[in-house]
């Protein structure tokens, strides 16, 4: 049976662990939507299909519905994330290295906003998960390698895919003979569908460290259980939703114009091209990154359309994903022996 808010919010008053633990969950899905989510619209935005705000209300409203929608029919995503590492250690010291892990996941956030580079919160989120767990457990016994197996694929398909699928739909478009004003009237669509496998995606990935903690908070981390009540759907799509508001132009600024120069087919190319890439992952359960997954469809996008790409801004950015891993990993690992010496 779902867990409800009634007993939910009882829990919540009466343990103040799982009280930090929700607060810091609630607080890496604003700043998801804030430094994740703008990938969606980047395109539009660039090629002036639309103007910022517009476009920012665009996507959140669609990050919403891709939350309640997809998982109310598949939530194998979350359940990936919710199994990734167990936490021994009793109920405490569970939920302070879940708590530490969050606060990992914050840190790298921010700091990456800083230099406008988009980094993945879905690898930063099972990375600092399980560094906390080892941490927690002394020993990476604790890692379930079959749910990281999955991270892994996901992770390939999301780059390789993402390419192949933003230079073939350039190909495509590059034989339609349309006015531009038409190829920005297709990127409205386009960018909708982008920003709502967004939230079906990374939206799924947090309800899954919320069920975790509430597991944790009773004892239990057992996955024959796994249900997901509507209200839990709406709150976590809400406080992702108020994250894509807060902006994100820094992240746009990156893909959209340093790293390759965009127009409005090459828009409309790089939506198509990632949208596959994420809705077949969504469909096979995986869980992708929707960073990489539009930045490598810009960048084939950029090579089939002969708008070279700019490598060195592709080269930082490939730089902060390959040390998202062991960066989070190991900053949550120190985070969960700060906070559980305390």
């Amino acid at each position: 049976m779902p867990l409800s808010f009634f007993d939910f919010f009882g829990q919540v008053r009466v343990n103040p662990a799982l009280f930090g633990t929700v607060l810091l969950i609630l607080s890496v899905l604003l700043v998801n939507g804030w430094t994740d989510a703008p990938n969606a619209i980047a395109g539009a935005v660039v090629t002036g299909a639309l103007p910022f705000r517009p476009a920012v209300t665009l996507a959140a409203v669609c990050n919403f519905l891709g939350v309640l929608c997809v998982t109310s029919v598949n939530a194998s995503v979350a359940e990936t994330v919710y199994s990734i590492a167990s936490f021994g250690g009793g109920t405490r010291a569970a939920l302070t290295a879940l708590c530490a892990a969050m606060t990992a996941i914050v840190l790298w956030a921010g700091l990456a906003w800083c230099f406008g580079i988009p980094t993945s919160e879905s690898h930063a989120l099972v990375a600092g998960i399980s560094g906390a767990a080892v941490a927690l457990e002394g020993s990476f016994s604790c890692i379930r390698w079959d749910c990281w197996a999955k991270v892994g694929l996901g992770l390939i398909l999301s780059a390789a895919a993402g390419f192949w699928a933003g230079r073939a739909a350039q190909r495509w478009l590059s034989t339609v003979k349309l006015s531009p004003s038409t190829f920005r009237l297709a990127q409205l669509p386009g960018a909708a569908v982008a920003a709502f496998l967004h939230g079906a995606q990374d939206g799924q990935k947090f309800l899954g460290v919320f069920l975790l903690g509430t597991a944790l908070a009773q004892g239990r981390a057992d996955e024959g259980t796994f249900l997901i009540p509507l209200w839990l759907m709406a709150l976590c799509a809400g406080f992702m939703a108020l994250g894509t508001l807060m902006g994100g132009r820094k992240i746009i600024d990156t893909v959209g114009r340093e790293m390759v120069s965009l127009g409005p087919r090459e828009g409309l190319a790089a939506d198509l091209g990632s949208i596959l890439c994420l809705f077949g992952a969504t469909l096979l359960g995986l869980p992708v990154s929707t960073t990489h997954t539009r930045t490598c469809a810009l960048l084939g996008v950029g090579r089939a359309g002969g708008n070279r790409p700019d490598w060195s801004v592709a080269g930082k950015i490939a730089l902060a994903w390959v040390l998202t891993f062991p960066g989070c990993m190991a900053i949550g690992y120190w985070m969960s022996r700060v906070f559980l010496s305390l």
